[in-house]
C-alpha cells in the first residue's frame, strides 16, 4: 500500500527518487497520515495541507544541514514521518513516545523545538546569522502559517531580517486563502520567473546601471512594485527588505520544485508565499478543517461524530467541561451585564467561546495569535468603563506577562482573566502544560486569583471576578469535573475564603482547585482534615492559622509547580505570623513534564490520592 514510502527512512532517501514518483509519494504519505491519525488522534488537517511542502522542501535543501523551522509545530507530521519517524507515529503525542510537535531532543531534523506560534522567522534568522559568521553557504528556511503571521513577534522578526543580508527563506503556508487572490497559472508561472536567477540578475544590473540617475532609479523601483503588485499581494514583505515571490499553488509539487529550486540559489532575505488547502485529500476534513484540526480517535470510513454541547446548567447533562461551563457563564453574564466584552487571541472554540460570538458579535473580539495585544486591548476597554473578560490558555498567558503588569495590574483595571488549561494538560506535552500560572500571578500586587475544585465553584467564581473593580484570575483544568451540578443562579463568593470541607485529626490538608478530589480521598484513609482554599490570593489567613494551631502537619495540594505557587503562599502566612509547624508542598516537580495521559501523569507526580496518601503518611510517620 505505501510501496514508496516504506523505502524512505531519511530525507536522502527521498532525493533518490526521481521527480515524476514524488506526486505518487504524496498520495501514500496523505494516506498514511490519515491510517496513522485516525488511531492516534492529534492534529490532522493542517497537517495534509503540507503533505507537498514537506516532500519539496527535504527534496530541495540539505537537511538536517540546511536548516527548517517550523512555526507552531502542529503541521510537521510529514515531515516527521520522511525523517525517519513513521514507525514512531503509532505512540504519537503518548507517553514515551514521539511528541506532537518539533523537538530537538527527539531528531537532528527538528532543529528547533516548538508549541506557541509566531517564532519561526526569529530563530531561523539566528541560524542564518550563525551559518554567515561561520563562513557557512548553509540555508535557514522558516515555515509559517495557520494563523502564526497574524502574532506581532512575527513581524518584528521580519522587521530585523529585511535589513540583514542574510540567506533566509520565509514560507508562508497561507491556508485559508485569507490573504491571498485565487492562484492559477499566471501567478504559478510569475512566481518562478521572479524566483529564478536571470531575474535576480537583471535586477541588480539594473539598480547598478540606474545609480548614477537617481530619478529613474525610484520610477524603475515603483514601476516594479506597480506591476508586481497588480498579481500579487508583494508590497507589505518587499517594504519589510524581503524578495516576495507568490503566490503559488503549495500543492504543485512541479511548482514547488522550481521556485524552491530557485530560491535557493540566491542571496539575502526571501519571502515564499504558498496556498495550500487544510484537510487536502480527505474529504470530510476538506468540508470542516477546523472539526479535523485537533481530533481524537475516530473511524476513517465514518469520520468524527459530533458530540453534544452541555451547557452546564440546572436540568441539563452533568459533567460538562470546564471550557463549556465557562462559555455558559459568558454569555448568561453578557445577558445581565451590558459592559462585559469577551476577547480571545485566537481561540474561539478551545475557549469556548463559538456561542457567545453568535449571541452578541458586537462584544465579541478575536484578536488573533497575539496574546500580548490582547490583554493591551483589554485595558483600553476597561479605562473607558467596560468589563473585558479575556479567555487564554494558561500557557499561553505567559507570552503576556509584561502586559498583565504593567497594563492591567499597575493601573488597577478590571480585567477579568479566564485561565483555561490550567495543569497538565495530556497529549500536547509541556509546550501547552499551565504548570505555573499560580505562581507567576500570585506575585503581581492587585491580582486576585481563584482556583474551582469543581464546575458549579468556576461558575461562581467567574462571577465573583465579574464584581470586582480590580484585576482578577479564574484559573480551571482542561476536561471535565467532579460532576458536580451548576446552578442557574449565581451568588459572589466571600472573598479570600475558602471552606472546611471534611473535620479530621493530625494532619490537615490544604488543598487548592483540582486537588480538593484526591485531598478528599485521601483524607478518608487518614482521618484527615481537608480545607477548599478557593483563593490563591488573598489566601485565606485565618483558616490557614486554624489549621495550624489545631494540626500537627499542614500539607499544600496544586497541580502548579511547586516553586513559588500556593503552598508557597501558606509557606510566608505561616513565617509572617511566626508559626513553626511541619509543612509539606506538594504539587507538580521542578522539571518540564513530556505527554502522556492525565491521569497517569498526576499519579507520576504523586497526586492522586495513592500519592498523596503515601507522602502523607511518611511524613507523620517521621514526627
Amino acid at each position: 500500500m505505501y510501496t514508496l514510502l516504506n523505502t524512505i527512512n531519511t530525507p536522502g532517501d527521498l532525493r533518490k527518487l526521481d521527480r515524476g514518483q514524488l506526486p505518487q509519494l504524496a498520495g501514500e504519505l496523505r494516506e498514511f497520515l490519515v491510517e496513522s491519525v485516525s488511531k492516534t488522534g492529534g492534529h490532522l488537517s493542517s497537517n495534509l495541507g503540507t503533505v507537498e511542502l514537506s516532500i519539496a522542501l527535504h527534496y530541495i535543501y540539505d537537511t538536517p544541514e540546511d536548516r527548517l523551522v517550523w512555526d507552531v509545530g502542529h503541521q510537521t507530521y510529514a515531515h516527521k514521518i520522511l525523517t525517519g519517524r513513521r514507525e514512531a507515529m503509532s505512540r504519537l503525542r503518548m507517553a514515551g513516545g514521539i511528541a506532537g510537535f518539533p523537538k530537538r531532543e527527539e531528531s537532528p531534523y527538528d532543529t528547533f523545538g516548538t508549541g506557541h506560534s509566531s517564532t519561526s522567522i526569529s530563530a531561523a534568522l539566528g541560524m542564518a546569522i550563525a551559518a554567515q559568521l561561520h563562513g557557512s553557504e548553509r540555508r535557514a528556511v522558516a515555515i509559517i502559517g495557520d494563523g502564526a503571521m497574524s502574532g506581532g513577534m512575527a513581524f518584528e522578526a521580519l522587521n530585523n531580517a529585511g535589513a540583514m543580508d542574510a540567506n533566509l527563506l520565509v514560507v508562508l503556508n497561507d491556508n485559508d486563502m485569507s490573504i491571498s487572490r485565487p492562484v492559477g497559472a499566471l501567478n504559478n508561472y510569475l512566481a518562478k520567473l521572479m524566483s529564478g536567477r536571470f531575474y535576480a540578475a537583471a535586477r541588480r544590473a539594473s539598480e547598478k546601471m540606474l545609480k548614477g540617475m537617481p530619478p529613474v532609479l525610484e520610477f524603475a523601483k515603483r514601476a516594479e512594485e506597480h506591476v508586481k503588485g497588480m498579481v500579487t499581494p508583494s508590497t507589505l514583505f518587499e517594504e519589510f527588505g524581503f524578495n516576495y515571490i507568490g503566490p503559488i499553488d503549495g500543492h504543485d509539487l512541479d511548482v514547488l520544485l522550481d521556485t524552491l529550486g530557485n530560491i535557493r540559489q540566491l542571496q539575502g532575505p526571501q519571502f515564499l508565499h504558498i496556498v495550500t488547502q487544510k484537510g487536502k485529500g480527505y474529504a470530510l476534513a476538506e468540508e470542516d478543517c477546523l472539526l479535523y484540526h485537533g481530533v481524537s480517535k475516530f473511524d476513517r470510513s465514518q469520520g468524527i461524530v459530533a458530540k453534544p454541547v452541555l451547557s452546564g446548567v440546572e436540568g441539563e447533562p452533568v459533567r460538562p467541561t470546564y471550557t463549556q461551563v465557562f462559555g455558559s457563564w459568558l454569555c448568561d453574564m453578557a445577558a445581565q451585564d451590558e459592559r462585559l466584552v469577551g476577547i480571545t487571541p485566537a481561540m474561539c472554540e478551545g475557549s469556548g467561546m463559538a456561542e457567545f460570538s453568535e449571541r452578541f458579535p458586537k462584544r465579541y473580539f478575536d484578536v488573533c495569535i497575539a496574546e500580548q495585544h490582547a490583554l493591551t486591548f483589554a485595558a483600553g476597554l476597561a479605562c473607558d468603563g467596560y468589563k473585558p473578560v479575556v479567555a487564554i490558555y494558561s500557557t499561553f498567558l505567559q507570552r503576556a506577562y509584561d502586559q498583565l503588569i504593567h497594563d492591567i495590574a499597575i493601573q488597577n483595571l478590571p480585567v477579568v482573566l479566564a485561565i483555561d488549561r490550567g495543569g497538565l494538560v495530556g497529549a500536547d506535552g509541556a509546550t501547552h502544560a499551565g504548570s505555573f500560572d499560580l505562581s507567576y500571578l500570585r506575585c503581581i500586587p492587585n491580582m486576585t486569583v481563584m482556583a474551582p475544585a469543581d464546575e458549579n465553584e468556576c461558575r461562581q467564581m467567574l462571577y465573583t471576578a465579574m464584581q470586582l473593580n480590580t484585576p482578577s484570575a479564574v484559573r480551571y483544568p482542561r476536561g471535565t469535573g467532579p460532576g458536580v451540578a451548576v446552578r442557574k443562579e449565581m451568588r459572589a463568593l466571600p472573598l479570600g475564603r475558602g471552606e472546611l470541607r471534611r473535620e479530621g485529626k493530625r494532619a490537615a490538608i490544604l488543598a487548592f482547585g483540582t486537588m480538593l478530589a484526591p485531598a478528599l480521598a485521601a483524607a478518608e484513609q487518614l482521618d484527615a482534615t481537608v480545607a477548599n482554599m478557593r483563593f490563591v490570593k488573598p489566601l485565606d489567613a485565618e483558616l490557614v492559622l486554624r489549621m495550624a494551631r489545631e494540626h500537627d502537619l499542614l500539607v499544600t495540594v496544586e497541580e502548579n509547580t511547586v516553586q513559588g505557587g500556593a503552598g508557597s503562599a501558606v509557606a510566608e502566612c505561616l513565617q509572617l505570623h511566626g508559626i513553626a509547624i511541619p509543612l509539606l508542598q506538594l504539587g507538580l516537580p521542578d522539571q518540564f513534564i513530556e505527554q502522556g495521559e492525565h491521569g497517569q501523569m498526576l499519579a507520576d507526580c504523586g497526586l492522586d490520592a495513592k500519592g498523596l496518601l503515601a507522602a502523607i503518611e511518611s511524613r507523620l510517620t517521621q514526627k
